[in-house]
């Protein structure tokens, strides 16, 4: 289901706060079948220069249509919406299916294996629709992987834009290993009193 931004944004969540952007792990974005290595890099930004592609875009190797974009977090996500601005001419990929923490997926194991979820994508050339989860099973998310295996009749897929909201959680995920580590006791901070002289002492 798809969500045309005919309302006020305000009051139905299309604002930047809920944009996952900056949750983004960029430098470890990656993408097959890319014409130009680490172009899929410049289709991340913030919400409200969705419309701005002056740093390049992403498309396909010519006449393979075909593009598998990896997309890893700083930390857990709930995805909510997805959007995708593509290219004009037949370029705008046509479909799209999505992975969760599945690492190293191929276009074999794309089309292999199920998909979360897939959409039937329209030309988005403005940033008017969002692409709805459904949300239950967008939980926990720690990278998804998008498949977009066709376009609209182009020799090239175009992506000049992908946009995912929902929401974070506080702590990043190394983070978490080490607060677990650290609730663990110490058995040298837990000395017996004939170690420690048999009195407690009061902190000022």
């Amino acid at each position: 289901m798809a969500c045309l931004h005919d309302h006020s944004c305000e009051e139905h969540d299309c604002s930047s706060d809920w944009s996952l952007y900056k949750h983004i792990d960029l430098s470890k974005v990656s993408a097959l079948n890319e014409a130009v290595s680490g172009s899929v890099k410049s289709v991340f930004r913030a919400w409200e220069q969705r419309l701005n592609s002056s740093e390049g875009h992403l498309e396909s190797n010519e006449g393979d249509p075909e593009l598998i974009v990896f997309i890893p977090f700083t930390s857990d996500v709930k995805i909510k919406s997805i959007s995708i601005v593509g290219g004009a001419g037949g370029t705008s990929p046509a479909k799209m299916r999505a992975f969760i923490n599945r690492d190293g997926i191929d276009f074999s194991d794309a089309q292999s294996m199920q998909p979360v979820q897939e959409w039937d994508l329209v030309e988005n050339l403005q940033g008017v629709l969002e692409y709805q989860t459904r949300y239950s099973r967008f939980q926990s998310v720690g990278n998804i992987t998008l498949h977009f295996p066709e376009n609209f009749g182009g020799e090239t897929t175009q992506i000049h834009y992908i946009g995912l909201k929902g929401e974070a959680t506080q702590l990043k995920r190394d983070v978490v290993a080490t607060i677990v580590y650290e609730l663990r006791p110490n058995p040298s901070d837990h000395k017996t009193r004939s170690e420690t002289g048999g009195g407690l002492s009061q902190v000022e």
